[in-house]
């Protein structure tokens, strides 16, 4: 078995005059969330063998804050993850199949997509993932990414 844990950012502060979307830092509640979230995952056994990131300042945020706590592993900016569709962080996480356990940290509604569309094969079915929530899923070493090859077998958010 393979695992795919997905990480939305942490909440970050409102974007301020001129700043753009993608330059937006965590705030003190985000930062502490992402640590919770490091705790969580050592804890529960889900800390992952490499980390995707959006190259987005509150994900790389809330991925340092997480490293710091569960240790640090190896860590892949993919610029396609930040503002991604189910589809292409499908594409994105089979890139890396021989990580055993990889972490996309990314954004909302994509990764609340992913998760929905990876366990019961439909998009549309997702419920929410609210800031620094984490969803855990399982699938065969080998099989590809597929709606429905998935378990969700965690969910959970500080």
């Amino acid at each position: 078995m393979r695992e795919i844990v997905l990480l939305r950012h942490a909440h970050a502060e409102s974007p301020t005059a001129g700043q753009t979307d993608a330059d937006r830092p965590l705030s003190a509640e985000g930062q502490a969330a992402a640590e919770a979230v490091g705790r969580w995952l050592v804890e529960n056994g889900h800390v992952p063998d490499c980390v995707l990131l959006s190259p987005a300042r509150r994900v790389r945020e809330t991925a340092e804050a997480v490293l710091r706590v569960t240790g640090y592993v190896d860590q892949r900016e993919e610029p396609e993850i930040y503002e991604a569709t189910p589809g292409t962080l499908m594409e994105v996480a089979d890139r890396y199949r021989e990580c055993g356990r990889v972490m996309i940290v990314g954004h909302n509604p994509g990764l609340e997509q992913l998760a929905a569309l990876l366990e019961s094969g439909q998009s549309g079915d997702y419920r929410g993932m609210p800031p620094a929530g984490v969803a855990v899923l399982s699938l065969p070493a080998t099989a590809l990414l597929e709606p429905g090859v998935a378990t969700l077998t965690n969910f959970w958010w500080p």
